[in-house]
């Protein structure tokens, strides 16, 4: 027998060896709002299917969390998958990423012809089907070999680059009916809990619709963000060009010695983009009738917004204008007056946390050409001081204000709107494991996030790692949905980031206890970087955006 200690119900009980967690549960009585979907074992993630041949610590999950999200959104890109290839036997389906609260996918059915509405509802018809079937998800673990020979035969090289540059021994694969795919994070027990979704043509290709996060019944709004869509499109673009479409080609490419080249290409290529950025705003300064006085800048954590302001600073003054600038920061109210969370913890990311008032005040006095004395926040102390730092526009300046909350209109709603010119900086991946297991958007960021808050010394990875949770949804709420009010929008993220940041995260994620809740998070992106070949950082340069995360920059 073995000892079950659930976590939901704080109560233990005990089974007889090998018995499944879908077995236990009905054992377990505890409110379920919605179907319970995974589990954390020992905080590992788990399908349902989990056999326990030991005592363990289990906690069951729905869809509100994380884990049961990405379970479900993996196990129906298989049904998509499954389903396309039933109906049309020699398409090829990918998955190019998470956009607009869903994936965005296209799929070529092999014959040379344009994907049709009619084509699409065959698909439909066909996941509905085997939705109504309740079909499981069977997981198998085989040798390395084994795998790769099974998707060579299947013509999957974008899988067998990713198995092969691996270093695995051991790999695990699904099936759905006679219908093989991989997937490195867990699936469903079967089909029958694939309940909400939609798919739509949407931009060339079809959008996958998924289940909103709080009301698991109902799918998740749509949010056109054309912008986004573009500048992924872009990179897209780029990333073919160079004959990389999945991170196996990119494994490749570093075992054959072209690291130091693709990080020398993307520092390239968004220098590139800052440039034009520049020379943009030059023209927008020097337009006689509405000339932009005023840049935002903003973006979610770990972006990159700091450096990228100092780079655009340095192109600025290279076309002959010289940038004043600050960051919302230095305007926060003092800690005490900080708005608080329901639970009583500061609330740091939200819009009141800036004395928006205050600042304004000073824009408009410093677009008026009077002299401003700008005050520093002490993160130390959590009090505004003034240190005798003054500002004053001269003929030939412009201001530049940074910060998370630089696009949100009430910010600055007093200044005349051609006046501004707003940039958003975001880390859009614009790769891929392979053509069916997206990278989620914000492990760019995350990675970011804990590698530099450990080296500084602010948070250990494991309170990075809590505190994301909150990060995130104060995102939702006061960053992104200002994001396609840019008038540009810059990717920060490039293709070997992961391989660089691998080493780093790596030994900083191990310091991380098995027997904490974050370790479940730690597990999960411990396998997903090592799917990447390590890359040395010696290449990337010091005043790359991946330096302020990682050390070293000069900026």
């Amino acid at each position: 027998m073995v000892k079950i200690f659930c976590v939901n119900t704080q109560t233990s009980m005990t089974f007889p060896e090998g018995t499944a967690l879908m077995d236990m549960l009905p054992a377990f009585e505890f409110e379920k709002p919605y179907p319970i979907l995974c589990a954390k074992v020992n905080n590992v993630s788990q399908g349902l299917k989990y056999r326990a041949f030991n005592s363990r610590k289990v906690e069951f999950l729905d869809y509100t969390s994380y884990i049961g999200r990405s379970v479900y959104c993996n196990s129906l890109c298989f049904l998509l998958c499954k389903a396309a290839k039933d109906v049309f036997p020699n398409c090829r389906v990918v998955l190019r990423r998470p956009i607009s609260k869903g994936y965005f996918c296209s799929i070529s059915k092999g014959d040379g012809g344009e994907m049709t509405s009619a084509d699409l509802e065959l698909i439909k018809a066909r996941m509905n089907e085997l939705v109504e079937a309740d079909i499981p998800f069977r997981r198998h673990e085989v040798l390395l070999e084994e795998a790769i020979g099974l998707f060579r035969s299947l013509g999957y090289e974008d899988k067998v680059k990713l198995l092969e540059t691996s270093g695995d021994v051991y790999v695990n694969y699904y099936t759905l009916e006679d219908t093989p795919d991989y997937y490195y994070e867990a699936l469903l027990s079967s089909t029958g809990y694939l309940k909400v979704w939609s798919l739509e043509m949407y931009r060339g290709g079809m959008f996958l619709r998924v289940p909103s996060r709080h009301k698991p019944e109902e799918l998740a709004p749509f949010v056109e963000q054309p912008k986004t869509f573009d500048v992924f499109s872009e990179n897209l673009k780029w990333n073919r060009i160079m004959g990389l479409e999945n991170v196996g080609d990119v494994n490749l490419a570093c075992q054959r010695g072209e690291a130091s080249d693709l990080i020398k290409i993307a520092e390239a290529l968004q220098e590139k983009k800052i440039v034009q950025i520049a020379e943009e705003i030059e023209r927008r300064v020097n337009d006689p009738e509405n000339p932009v006085r005023l840049v935002l800048i903003t973006g979610p954590s770990s972006s990159g917004k700091s450096t990228f302001c100092k780079r655009l600073s340095i192109q600025l003054k290279a076309c002959g204008i010289r940038p004043i600038s600050f960051s919302t920061d230095d305007y926060f109210v003092n800690r005490l007056d900080t708005p608080r969370l329901p639970n009583g913890e500061f609330d740091f990311d939200n819009f009141e946390t800036v004395d928006h008032r205050y600042l304004q005040s000073d824009v408009l006095k410093l677009l008026a050409g009077e002299t401003v004395d700008v005050p520093e926040y002490n993160f130390v102390t959590g009090l505004r001081e003034f240190n005798g730092r003054k500002l004053r526009l001269e003929p030939g300046s412009i201001l530049i204000i940074e910060g998370i909350h630089a696009l949100n209109p009430r910010l600055t709603d007093q200044v005349a709107e051609s006046s501004k010119y707003r940039i958003f900086i975001n880390t859009i991946t614009s790769i891929s494991l392979d053509d069916h297991n997206c990278i989620p958007t914000s492990d760019n960021r995350l990675l970011r996030r804990i590698v530099r808050d450990f080296n500084k010394g602010a948070f250990t990875a494991r309170e990075s790692i809590m505190h994301w949770p909150n990060v995130r949804r104060s995102e939702v709420k006061w960053i992104y949905p200002y994001q396609e009010n840019a008038d540009v929008l810059f990717n920060s993220a490039y293709l070997v980031e992961f391989a660089v940041i691998r080493a780093h995260a790596e030994r900083i994620l191990m310091t991380v206890p098995k027997n904490c809740p974050e370790y479940s998070e730690v597990h999960r992106l411990k396998k997903f970087l090592s799917y990447f070949t390590p890359v040395s950082d010696k290449d990337v340069p010091s005043t790359s955006l991946l330096r302020s995360f990682i050390g070293g920059s000069s900026l």
